[in-house]
């Protein structure tokens, strides 16, 4: 199995993403930590079936609610995206909190830590299958783990999210981490290729 490191706290990592227009990104490297500032920013590396695992900090944002409370999003072969929210102590999460494949599925149970408390995603995804016209064959499927916990159970992820780099399902992609606006922070970045 090949492991890609995409982000390793170091200057050097920086270049295995770049932004949406090709160019270098700009995001805020500070410490071992990486700050979403200036744009989305996709992997260099693309992969079929992986192990991605990515770590992440919300910022304490007390007054704000909902979406606009500690948003970004990782986005699953640049295309499904899987939410990154403060959604800490909320007992009922939904669609569009953190742990959900945006608007297709809530996570099964909401395993948040607090704002400034580093966080974790394991995805074990499994690319979509093709016929020979191009047509999907079979849907990409993942489970994912958020601190180690169970949100998502061999879910079928049968169509793109929106904002993605395409709204075409990929035997191929990137990873795309998203600039929603808000300052979350990200550390520890790698897939693991199955």
């Amino acid at each position: 199995m090949e492991k890609i490191i995409l982000f390793d706290g170091s200057a050097q990592s920086l270049n295995n993403w770049k932004n949406r227009d090709g160019s270098p990104i700009d995001w805020i490297l500070e410490g071992e930590n990486l700050t979403v500032c200036h744009g989305d920013i996709i992997s260099t590396a693309t992969y079929g079936d992986a192990h991605i695992h990515v770590e992440w900090r919300e910022p304490d944002m007390p007054n704000e609610q909902g979406q606009g409370k500690g948003n970004s999003g990782v986005y699953i072969h640049g295309c499904y995206e899987l939410q990154v929210l403060d959604s800490y102590g909320r007992e009922t999460p939904d669609q569009g909190d953190c742990g959900a494949i945006y608007s297709m599925y809530s996570p099964r149970v909401n395993a948040c830590r607090p704002a400034l408390t580093w966080q974790t995603y394991d995805i074990y995804f499994r690319a979509p299958r093709f016929n020979d016209d191009g047509s999907v064959k079979e849907a990409a499927r993942a489970t994912i783990f958020q601190n180690d916990i169970c949100i998502q159970n061999n879910i079928e992820l049968y169509r793109t999210t929106p904002g993605g780099v395409t709204d075409k399902q990929l035997a191929e992609g990137p990873l795309l981490l998203q600039d929603h606006g808000n300052p979350v922070s990200f550390r520890n970045i790698w897939i693991e290729k199955l």
